[in-house]
């Protein structure tokens, strides 16, 4: 059975480095007998995660429509830090997609050091998770000290005035309860509770 491989390709600045790159991923499949690779080449930072043909790729990698991704090097795939990267490569060996980096063949799905890669990955995910949640604490205690009230900030207190123009503006327009409240800082069931009283306490 032939295989499907897929290849992707972010397009850098330099144009003829781009070609240059591309001949030889295509090359490479040519060279290994796999059929003619539908190409997914975005022109975006690799940090970004939506970009149109990565996500593309993902989709028909889960739709098996090839076998086998190949990318010139695992920066080329993604830059959005360890973790990320881990579970991309986890997503296509679940999608029972292989993987091969052009560049670096301990990167390789159905290579010798496939498990001593992804474990090592895994590591690297732990600990910058571990790292994220101490910037997290860091920044709130950080807050804290500076005096910065954190968490949601609290409603409004309305007073006399702002509720008849509250009510006057839901009986002028028809506003809807939710936009009335962003206005006047209050919750919705507020804006509804009060406007609720003026009709209650109609003639």
């Amino acid at each position: 059975m032939v295989t499907k491989c897929a290849i992707y390709a972010r397009v850098s600045t330099n144009t003829q480095e781009t070609l240059n790159q591309l001949a030889q991923l295509r090359e490479f499949c040519h060279r290994q007998g796999w059929q003619k690779p539908t190409e997914y080449i975005d022109r975006e930072s690799g940090s970004v995660a939506a970009r149109e043909e990565f996500q593309k790729m993902l989709l028909h990698a889960s739709q098996r429509r090839f076998d086998v991704l190949l990318f010139f090097a695992l920066d080329r795939l993604t830059r959005e830090g360890t973790l990320a990267t881990l579970q991309y490569l986890e997503r296509l060996t679940s999608y029972q997609v292989g993987y091969k980096s052009f560049t670096e063949p301990y990167l390789d799905s159905c290579g010798t050091f496939k498990d001593v890669v992804i474990s090592l990955l895994a590591t690297m995910a732990k600990q910058e998770r571990i790292r994220m949640r101490e910037r997290v604490r860091a920044g709130i205690a950080q807050a804290r000290c500076a005096g910065k009230r954190l968490g949601r900030p609290p409603l409004r207190v309305l007073t006399a005035e702002d509720i008849t123009k509250l009510r006057k503006e839901r009986a002028r327009t028809k506003a809807p309860f939710r936009t009335l409240a962003t206005k006047y800082g209050v919750s919705v069931f507020t804006a509804y509770q009060l406007c609720g009283k003026r009709v209650a306490s109609a003639p």
